[in-house]
């Protein structure tokens, strides 16, 4: 006999861990959004899924620096950074310690998240 894998009831299917992503904007000082979302979406991801704009001219694929975002608590909710993010982050404008790529950052618990300036991205 062939056991299914799919849930067995709805609440079996929301067993997925879910994190609140803390957003604050450069474009708006003082204003700050509170987004839900399941593990292991990125932050480019749960931009996206909630009309948040976010620049990501490679298409989230690691190959250039525009879903720079810097990292205000929760570091520790987010896989190490890898070479390839670490050398395309280098190209990123107004590099800070705590910086990553929306598209390379995996939530794994609650983060504050800070998006800097978008606007010089618009034209390319």
């Amino acid at each position: 006999m062939v056991q299914s894998t799919l849930p067995k009831s709805k609440a079996e299917a929301q067993k997925t861990p879910r994190y609140k992503v803390t957003l604050h904007f450069y474009n708006s000082p003082g204003e700050e959004r509170v987004i839900e979302v399941d593990e292991g979406t990125t932050i480019l991801e749960a931009c996206m899924e909630n009309a948040i704009q976010l620049q990501h001219n490679c298409g989230g694929v690691c190959a250039c620096s525009t879903c720079h975002v810097i990292i205000e608590k929760g570091m520790e909710h987010l896989p190490e950074m890898t070479d390839e993010e670490e050398e395309q982050l280098d190209e990123a404008v107004g590099l800070t310690l705590k910086s990553r790529l929306g598209c390379q950052c995996r939530i794994y618990g609650d983060i504050t998240v800070f998006i800097p300036d978008q606007s010089i991205y618009l034209g390319h």
